[in-house]
């Protein structure tokens, strides 16, 4: 049986959409399998385009893949697929930002524990998303996401290098981030200016996720800021809302009120937030 070929692959990219497609197979069944096996499991893509990595994902053999795509051109074009008639492939026609995850794996019918999520995310709307899943509740598994190298990099950073900040403090509060594997601007279509990478976010086992996931964002949001001045300079009008004076809360928590954000642990940014909470 030959395989469907991509939805719609002479359809140009919108930069307006930030869309960069990738066509090459081997890449493409790479970026499919990074955060592990699809088989059996469901799957949510954002960003299909022309259905190159959504073709990869279906190859593995998912219970139930869910492609959010917000270009008509790709999602009526998805909509012709077998494995849409049959139930396999649910293609939803929206802005990502938009879905409310729970209620589509619900109307979607999916099941088999947490849903990964394995997509070429657009450049413009990758970190939004991925904050927001990171918030998410147990419905949400392993991920496997495209970005840029620089943000990629940012994620995954560890506490004293220029990289480290909000993201990666973020990140590694759910999950244990790295970079699977990183990609040349020529390996998609149109070519990008910069590097890309694939960054898996294995979720941490429950007991040693952070719950107050809200309040650690606040904090280091509040922190890197302004992450040339010591934190009790950074943190203080964070701490003045909040009827603290920023050096004694440093103090009560066992952090230097001279150091810098970037100093800090995932363990000391954990201490700040549990101390609000």
């Amino acid at each position: 049986m030959t395989e469907p070929q991509p939805a719609f692959t002479d359809a140009p990219a919108r930069k307006s959409l930030g869309q960069h497609f990738l066509f090459d197979p081997s890449i493409l069944k790479r970026a499919a399998n990074a955060a592990g096996s699809p088989k059996g499991r469901t799957v949510i893509e954002v960003g299909p385009g022309p259905g190159g990595l959504t073709r990869a994902i279906l190859n593995e053999e998912p219970a139930k893949l869910i492609a959010v795509e917000t270009d008509s051109r790709f999602s009526d074009a998805l909509l012709s697929w077998p494995e849409a008639a049959s139930g396999q492939l649910t293609v939803l026609a929206k802005d990502a930002r938009k879905v409310r995850w729970e209620k589509a794996l619900e109307e979607a019918g999916a099941s088999g524990g947490p849903a990964m999520i394995i997509a070429n995310l657009p450049y413009n709307v990758g970190t939004p998303l991925l904050v927001d899943w990171l918030k998410a509740g147990d419905w949400r598994g392993e991920m496997a996401l495209m970005f840029q190298k620089e943000v990629a990099e940012r994620i995954c950073a560890k506490p004293d290098t220029d990289a480290y900040g909000r993201l990666a403090v973020l990140a590694q509060a759910v999950t244990r981030p790295y970079i699977s594997f990183t990609l040349p601007p020529g390996a998609f279509s149109p070519p990008p200016k910069v590097d890309s990478a694939v960054a898996v976010f294995e979720p941490l086992p429950p007991e040693k996720r952070f719950a107050h996931i809200e309040l650690i964002e606040q904090v280091a949001g509040a922190a890197f800021g302004q992450r040339r001045k010591m934190l009790r300079a950074a943190l203080k009008p964070f701490a003045k809302k909040r009827g603290l004076k920023a050096e004694l809360w440093l103090q009560d928590c066992g952090i230097d009120p001279t150091a810098r954000a970037e100093t800090l642990t995932q363990a000391e940014f954990r201490k700040l937030a549990e101390s609000l909470a």
